[in-house]
């Protein structure tokens, strides 16, 4: 199984080159399973029902969540003892991927399967598991989760819903309401946080029948319409004392750990989405024509398609490598009723988790783009599956944490552990700035350069701390250029290194052609985030630095590289390596 050899700690990519990373090309019999039968059923049954789902027949939706239980799809996440499969977070991802493709209906699938199950996976009672679990594996329960409130979007902690129990001391008394509840209108279990007494911060597992809980109207939403959103109202809602999940007031060890997973399973289902938009796009390029050619001859148009087939090459790799690195920290978890090492464990990953919400959600952004601008004014037309696409993309960004939120995070940790002592930080920010001084390339290859771009990250970090020192995560502008670096080096290095470990041809070029870009990227991010800090005098050789250090990688022509790639793409008509 994948992940079962020691793993790196978390977010140590940031300061120590990896000798070695997870790919799909080592998928197992088991995950290639999963995925044909995860094929078959979007082809078969989901696909069928497309516009049905997009006028919001929830009905339909419910019978596609109950056939995907009969055939396993909900159940991949679910220990075995409690009606599950129990299969490992590179099949989670598989799933997560197919499903991705299928906008509204994947969305409710995705929102079921993680945040709304995971909770109880590992953290409920045993009591709990073999009640709930079983009917959330099979689909005959749907799952939802409740976190977001008018004043508490982002800051989950900030929550007004309060619990108290009743004299009796039989149930506790729910009141308040949260905002933009997905799956909401045809949910069985609810996990709901409230705090107890107005203080504790704590998560309960509701029933959509227990008195006092109350739906809203379905919100009008710009996309993703075949998912339902709507407000979850609790007035006295009557919650049996039994129902309280993990500790009173350890509610945000449940909220922020799951939200990790879903983080994860975001980017999965991002990355799906994105493959999908490229195989519409490929499919009008070669069909359309215009001044007597296809689209698809323009060279134009190839040199866009390389870059969509690098920027999803990059997203895939660094999906499955967090996905083994998730099922290393994570595997023995089904048995582990600790909640503190639970919580440790599901968080060890959370700046990898984050990195593939971001990178995952933007490049499903670009692509859709991409796509729709290759399809000229059909893309524009609801007819064009891609005009639906376009408009269910952009939710992505704001699902699980919003970017913004996520990219804080990614920073946030690494200064957290520097400021505890857990990184060698002076030694290797100082480390950096040596090398990028002596300047002194001892090979110019892809791996040569993914050294440079975690040298200029160092040396990045390294003058904002001395320019800002413990306050530094209050310069958000800063935070968001180092953490722009760090997501550009894990998915550089994470498509490089899987084109290295297997060295076919058009492997290797998608990875040149994103390496190409991540070295522009970095160092424009690096120049505008020194000249910003950095004292006038300072500016233009800590500039100097950056461009001597990332300046000198050749990896020949693009321009042939790309219209190779492109040329390959045709051939596939869609995204295959």
């Amino acid at each position: 199984m994948a992940g079962t050899k020691a793993n790196p700690a978390g977010s140590e990519f940031l300061y120590q080159r990896a000798d070695d990373v997870f790919t799909p090309e080592e998928f197992t019999e088991e995950h290639r399973m999963i995925a044909k039968t995860a094929r078959q059923f979007v082809e078969r049954e989901v696909n069928l029902h497309r516009e049905a789902i997009e006028q919001q027949d929830f009905a339909r939706v419910v019978s596609l969540l109950r056939i995907a239980g009969q055939l396993g799809l909900l159940a991949h996440s679910i220990p075995e003892k409690y009606g599950g499969l129990g299969l490992d977070k590179i099949a989670k991802g598989i799933v997560g991927e197919v499903i991705g493709e299928t906008s509204g209906y994947g969305v409710a699938h995705s929102n079921h399967t993680c945040i709304a199950t995971l909770p109880i996976t590992h953290f409920g009672s045993e009591e709990q598991k073999k009640k709930y679990l079983p009917k959330l594996a099979s689909g005959e329960f749907i799952g939802a989760y409740c976190l977001t409130e008018p004043n508490a979007g982002s800051d989950a902690l900030a929550s007004q819903t309060t619990a108290v129990l009743n004299k009796e001391g039989t149930h506790y008394l729910l009141n308040g309401t949260k905002l933009y509840i997905t799956n909401a209108a045809f949910s069985d279990t609810f996990i709901v946080y409230a705090k107890i007494n107005g203080e504790q911060f704590s998560a309960f597992i509701v029933e959509k029948d227990f008195p006092g809980l109350s739906l809203g109207p379905e919100e009008k939403k710009m996309g993703i319409k075949g998912s339902s959103t709507r407000s979850v109202i609790f007035e006295d809602c009557m919650v049996p004392v039994e129902n309280l999940l993990g500790e009173a007031g350890k509610g945000h060890v449940i909220a922020l750990n799951v939200l990790n997973l879903g983080r994860f399973n975001l980017g999965s289902a991002c990355t799906g989405g994105a493959k999908h938009a490229m195989k519409l796009a490929l499919q009008h390029i070669n069909e359309r024509k215009q001044f007597g050619r296809t689209i698809a001859e323009f060279t134009a148009t190839q040199d866009k398609v390389a870059h969509m087939m690098a920027t999803i090459y990059a997203s895939e790799s660094l999906q499955y490598r967090t996905a083994s690195l998730l099922e290393g920290a994570m595997k023995r978890l089904y048995d582990e009723t600790d909640h503190t090492i639970i919580g440790k464990q599901m968080m060890q990953y959370a700046v990898e988790c984050a990195i593939c919400k971001v990178f995952g959600s933007e490049t499903l952004d670009e692509v859709v783009d991409e796509s729709l601008q290759l399809h000229g004014g059909a893309g524009f037309i609801q007819e064009y599956q891609i005009e639906q696409i376009y408009r269910d993309s952009r939710i992505n960004q704001i699902f699980e944490g919003t970017n913004e939120v996520n990219r804080l995070l990614i920073t946030g940790t690494l200064f957290k552990k520097a400021m505890k002592g857990d990184i060698p930080t002076e030694e290797l920010v100082e480390k950096a700035r040596r090398d990028l001084e002596d300047n002194r390339h001892e090979s110019l290859n892809e791996e040569s350069a993914i050294q440079s771009i975690r040298n200029v990250f160092l040396y990045c970090v390294g003058s904002a701390y001395e320019k800002h020192g413990e306050r530094l995560m209050e310069h958000q502008e800063t935070v968001m250029k180092l953490s722009n670096i760090a997501i550009t080096l894990y998915a550089a290095e994470s498509a490089v290194l899987r084109a290295v470990k297997h060295q076919s041809e058009i492997k290797l070029m998608l990875a040149k052609t994103y390496l190409e870009e991540a070295l522009q990227t970095t160092e424009s991010t690096a120049r505008k985030l020194l000249i910003s800090i950095l004292p006038k005098e300072e500016k233009q050789q800590a500039v100097q630095l950056v461009f001597n250090e990332l300046s000198p990688y050749d990896f020949g022509s693009s321009i042939e590289r790309n219209r190779k790639i492109a040329q390959h793409s045709y051939k596939k008509q869609k995204y295959e390596v």
